[in-house]
């Protein structure tokens, strides 16, 4: 076989590895943090003991929430045949209209039973439909899961799905009914009455990066090749012998803590992984440092370094001032939570710096515009922006890189975004 054919097989089965949901979770189901397992604890505790449950995990986008889960519901589904139904909701979907949501429900219990489904039906017949099933499912034995995929949107407005989900499970408590809730917001549970807060602060999972270890091994799981007989034995060795060098290699960890710096999550590293497997050199057949060199290079030039480098001096201090926030855990900031901390650091340092609160509103605006800040909630659009929550879509790293390369940048805001208890 030529070497280009070997070299063929090889990428395709290195980029069905690397875009697959689940396969680079399921490499880390036995690490130290092992989430998988506790989920896995939880629900199938409610199943034996046939009683509800909520669970809230939380975590960054990418960090495998919805992968863990998927995971452990296929291992249970396999030790208890027939015995649970999965309902998944997503909060940028079903959040803003209770009618929407319960209609989903309907239809996915509908599809797994097999039965006739009708969009017609009222509000009131399909919460009538739900109940009906919960009953049968307790009279069965059976275990019904709602997973909640971006949980925080379905805590905004006045959470009727939430409600109805809760009342459900304080009807039948006899059988085992469990709610999942899937965030990337911290605090989120808080926006939710303190009879319904009280049930996630025991039974909540964090979802952080993998650690260094962790994360070399996914390295040589995912890109090593697997003895097969598509491809030549010899070719195997030495194509695995060459990325051992590679993940050796000085310069290789030096891109790798440079990647995972601006995102240490799974699904960024996967990322890099398929755009370095791009870069495969097809006449010799094999993966080189220049390949993983010139995949951070093209990684790093992101839309977001663009709308950074022009900045205002302003826009700079409100950046910075967010991040700021962040670093000090505040769950949740507005545009007048910003104010406060800018107008505490021109209050300390009297700067030459300060601009009245109609400017910083139209700076507040403009890095809207530039998407380097966002919205957090999807309703309420016709508030007063001072009062919506926002959040920081740059890293600390790019913001770092940003104030280094504006010449205009004064020193101290360097010095705030380095030192957070600096004032």
């Amino acid at each position: 076989m030529e070497v280009s054919e070997q070299a063929a097989i090889a990428l395709r089965q290195l980029r069905e590895r690397l875009c697959s949901r689940t396969l680079a979770h399921s490499l880390l189901l036995y690490s130290s943090d092992n989430n998988f397992s506790k989920l896995k604890f939880h629900i199938s505790s409610s199943i034996s003991a046939a009683c509800s449950k909520v669970l809230l995990l939380r975590g960054d986008k990418g960090s495998g929430k919805s992968a863990v889960v998927e995971l452990v519901l296929k291992d249970l589904k396999a030790e208890h045949p027939d015995s649970i139904s999965v309902v998944t909701l997503y909060g940028l979907l079903h959040s803003d209209d209770d009618i929407s949501a319960l209609e989903e429900i309907a239809r996915q219990l509908c599809v797994g039973h097999k039965f006739s489904f009708s969009k017609t039906v009222s509000l009131d017949e399909n919460k009538e439909f739900l109940m009906d099933m919960l009953k049968e499912y307790g009279l069965a034995r059976k275990t019904v899961v709602f997973v909640l995929d971006e949980f925080h949107l379905f805590t905004q407005g006045k959470q009727w799905l939430l409600y109805t989900l809760f009342d459900a499970m304080e009807t039948f408590t006899s059988q085992s009914i469990i709610i999942i809730g899937l965030s990337c917001l911290e605090g989120s549970e808080q926006q939710l009455e303190k009879r319904v807060r009280s049930r996630f602060s025991s039974c909540t999972l964090l979802f952080g990066p993998p650690s260094e270890e962790d994360r070399i091994r996914l390295l040589e799981q995912l890109l090593h090749l697997q003895k097969d007989s598509s491809l030549a034995s010899k070719y195997v060795v030495e194509f695995n012998s060459r990325l051992d060098k590679i993940f050796s290699d000085k310069k290789f960890k030096e891109i790798l803590s440079y990647v995972t710096c601006a995102d240490g999550s799974t699904n960024h590293l996967l990322r890099f992984l398929f755009t370095a497997s791009s870069y495969m050199d097809m006449e010799s057949g094999f993966l080189s440092l220049q390949s993983f060199e010139r995949a951070y290079s093209l990684m790093k030039r992101q839309p977001k370094f663009a709308s950074l480098h022009d900045l205002s001096v302003l826009e700079l201090y409100i950046l910075v001032c967010m991040h700021r926030l962040q670093c000090k855990e505040e769950t949740s900031y507005n545009f007048n939570s910003v104010m406060k901390e800018y107008k505490a650091i021109q209050d300390a340092h009297k700067t030459s710096d300060n601009y009245s609160h109609a400017v910083c509103l139209r700076a507040f605006e403009h890095l809207l515009d530039r998407e380097l800040i966002s919205f957090t909630d999807t309703k309420g659009r016709n508030d007063s922006i001072k009062f919506r929550p926002v959040k920081l879509l740059v890293s600390s790293r790019e913001l770092d890189s940003s104030l280094k390369s504006n010449p205009s940048c004064p020193t101290i805001l360097q010095k705030l975004l380095d030192h957070e208890s600096y004032m």
